[in-house]
């Protein structure tokens, strides 16, 4: 008698337990650059992106979706550490953003140790959906591997023979300069040097010095965000383009451009996954976004809206947060919104969407604010990713 107590006790506890669990909302923890270089590219963009799918989408699971924030500083340590609390004690359900590489391959570990997911949509680096991919990691919106395929290739292709890399000094640019010197020898060019700077340095010059030393046709610049502005104002100074030698932004965004002006980026090409103004609906999705932020959108911030709505469609559906099941609904569903269409979660965890080239307007070419880029080619998300078999992930069979 004692021992069916005890048992009926225990299926009553357990049973009570998962049903408070399930009349939970759902949590988003935005984990982001707020206060340095990569701010303008994640930061409180990033956050209002989150805020803005969570509005529009509405309750799931019969409540709120609530959103918190936290900033990494770009260093692994402390964001692995704000996601580790977020997991273990305040319900955080789901992670996104990750920002720079080496935080978000910390990031990945906690999620695969506390069973939780993770939808990157800011960090690079192509060993994410790699040899450290996850079940429970998606990585959402570009990566290594895309940008230096397609940035890459048109500058090989418009002459671009030999290059010299200038490239941050962290798991990001080694895995962007590894990737983009793979395309460059494949397509029978050469690579003469890599020099590395360290992360948000104020001063380019010894570093550029190498690469005009270099006579490269191309020097590649394998960083991001206020790294990328610097060295191009920087080598403006030393002469580098009136010498003949061209930059290649391998990751740029639109807020670079506009930091550096029209007249210096002019001509410039780079890969994104999404331009505010190429289609009716990111324009709408855009200017709902400026209103609350001072700034166009970036990919990593569309590509945030992106990742928590379609998250939300899957709880939504399927009446749990089960992280397995849920990212299995994710991959079965096509992603199609604003900036996506037809995308597809793989089992690696990356997602195949088009990309495009983008060219920086000639100032006459622009017709008013934010109006700086031009689409020079689509290229579908088979032919802009890593093929699903060559990556090193232990989930593919």
């Amino acid at each position: 008698m004692k021992t069916r107590i005890c048992v009926t006790a225990v299926a009553c506890w357990l049973a009570a337990s998962w049903s408070a669990r399930a009349e939970e909302g759902v949590k988003i923890g935005v984990l982001s650059d707020m206060s340095s270089l990569y701010a303008d590219i994640t930061g409180k963009g990033s956050v209002e992106a989150a805020r803005m799918a969570v509005e529009d989408f509405g309750p799931v699971l019969g409540k709120p979706v609530e959103i918190v924030d936290g900033d990494h500083q770009n260093k692994a340590d402390v964001g692995s550490g704000i996601v580790r609390r977020w997991y273990d004690t305040e319900g955080v359900d789901m992670v996104t953003d990750g920002g720079s590489s080496a935080v978000a391959l910390a990031v990945e570990e906690v999620s695969r140790q506390k069973q939780k997911l993770v939808l990157f949509s800011g960090p690079a680096s192509s060993d994410i959906t790699g040899k450290n991919c996850s079940p429970y990691a998606a990585h959402w919106t570009y990566d290594t591997y895309a940008l230096s395929h397609v940035t890459g290739s048109a500058a090989v292709k418009t002459g671009g023979k030999t290059w010299f890399f200038l490239g941050a000094d962290y798991a990001f640019g080694k895995a962007l300069q590894r990737d983009t010197s793979a395309v460059v020898e494949a397509a029978g060019g050469k690579v003469l040097g890599t020099v590395y700077a360290p992360l948000n340095t104020p001063d380019f010059s010894s570093f550029l010095l190498q690469a005009q030393n270099s006579k490269a046709n191309v020097i590649g610049l394998a960083n991001a965000g206020g790294d990328t502005i610097n060295a191009i104002k920087q080598g403006a100074e030393f002469g580098i383009t009136r010498g003949g030698q061209k930059f290649a932004a391998l990751l740029m965004f639109i807020t670079d451009v506009h930091a550096l002006g029209l007249k210096a980026a002019q001509g410039l090409q780079f890969t994104s996954a999404f331009y505010w103004d190429r289609t009716p609906e990111t324009r709408a999705w855009s200017q709902r976004f400026m209103k609350r932020v001072d700034h166009a959108p970036v990919m990593v911030q569309a590509g945030i809206y992106s990742a928590v709505t379609h998250y939300l469609k899957a709880v939504k559906a399927l009446g749990t947060k089960d992280p397995l099941k849920v990212m299995a609904k994710m991959r079965e569903t096509p992603i199609n919104d604003f900036m996506t269409t037809n995308g597809k979660l793989r089992v690696d965890g990356r997602v195949e969407r088009d990309m495009y080239l983008l060219q920086v307007k000639k100032p006459e070419e622009s017709k008013g604010p934010w109006d700086y880029l031009k689409v020079v080619e689509t290229v579908p998300g088979d032919k802009a990713f890593r093929p699903l078999g060559e990556g090193g992930c232990y989930l593919v069979k």
